[in-house]
């Protein structure tokens, strides 16, 4: 789904989109003429893969999300919630896909890894 950032106002407006079991709803509010502002929240299951033993796992998942969206190129280095869209669209599609992406990029750990002091499981 995209939306253009002309398209979006300064009252906030509630979005839900979805890929495979996790749900993100939120509210789009523009910040001025070339930000808005994201905020909302993401749910679901997601199945994912331990890091120290590769056993498989489904997790739950529901964590607050809140990024700033511009159609200019940002020159602010110590805020890294921005995505630029350069041009005029904002994805919605793509901000889901990167935030599940970010999940199953980070460490996961099964219940039986979880809080082990041991680097190597041997089988």
């Amino acid at each position: 789904m995209q939306i253009h950032f002309d398209k979006v106002g300064h009252t906030p407006k509630s979005l839900e989109i979805k890929s495979g079991d996790i749900t993100m709803n939120f509210m789009l509010k523009k910040l001025n003429h070339h930000r808005v502002g994201l905020d909302g929240e993401l749910n679901g299951t997601i199945d994912l893969v331990c890091d120290r033993c590769g056993k498989s796992i489904t997790e739950t998942i529901s964590q607050p999300i809140e990024l700033i969206l511009s159609q200019k190129v940002i020159e602010e280095k110590e805020n890294l919630d921005i995505i630029e869209f350069l041009d005029g669209n904002i994805d919605l599609d793509y901000i889901l896909s990167s935030e599940i992406e970010a999940i199953t990029c980070s460490y996961n750990y099964c219940d039986e890894c979880d809080g082990s002091e041991d680097f190597e499981i041997e089988f």
